[in-house]
């Protein structure tokens, strides 16, 4: 039952970094449409699909497209260097969390830029020469498995399953479970629409349709 427990932890907290991550990506993009005056037509969070966020009018696109990946990067890492060291599992977690993160988002830059495939084609249209994009995801990549080198020998966890007891499972497995739950509601329910528009009032538009 320990290695269940530790499978069923492992999966979690893939899944949960998977949508967390997605969600980061998209808060760059919305935080690039408001500095920059534009307008939030539409925003994607399912749990089964990629994200996206439609923005338009754009009257900034390379700032709005390069914000997704940037914050989407800098959010986990800065809140990976807030986690007391004493807290050891959460900031081992946190630390997993930002690698993850780095590795995602750098690996979609780098490898999206050779077939200009979403945020990539954008910003190629937009004028980002082809090599920034190739070097943003190296760098993030290489920045990812560094912090993930950080957390120590992989075979050392994994021939460990009492390092992660039930109470730790079945607490991510929640944690996964309320998120999923949580996007089914932003897309079904409109909280997007709502939220969105009540916080930035002007000039911000979120439609569903």
């Amino acid at each position: 039952m320990q290695r269940f427990h530790q499978l069923l932890f492992i999966a979690s907290l893939v899944a949960l970094s998977w949508l967390a991550m997605m969600a980061i990506h998209e808060f760059g993009h919305l935080l690039g449409a408001i500095l920059t005056g534009g307008n939030v037509e539409r925003v994607v969070l399912r749990p089964l699909t990629f994200s996206r966020t439609d923005v338009f009018p754009n009257p900034h696109p390379a700032v709005v497209v390069w914000l997704g990946p940037i914050v989407g990067c800098l959010v986990p890492v800065a809140a990976c260097l807030f986690v007391p060291r004493r807290m050891t599992i959460t900031r081992a977690v946190a630390m997993f969390f930002a690698g993850f993160c780095l590795i995602a988002n750098g690996a979609y830059i780098s490898i999206g830029s050779l077939d200009g495939i979403g945020d990539c084609g954008e910003m190629l249209r937009t004028g980002s020469p082809l090599w920034t994009l190739i070097a943003f995801g190296g760098i993030a990549v290489s920045s990812g498995l560094f912090v993930w080198h950080r957390l120590g020998s992989l075979n050392h966890f994994l021939s460990h399953p009492s390092l992660i007891d039930i109470p730790k499972a079945y607490l991510a497995l929640f944690v996964l479970i309320v998120v999923v739950v949580a996007y089914c509601l932003f897309d079904s329910l409109g909280i997007s629409a709502g939220v969105l528009s009540a916080v930035f009032p002007a000039g911000f538009v979120v439609n569903r349709n």
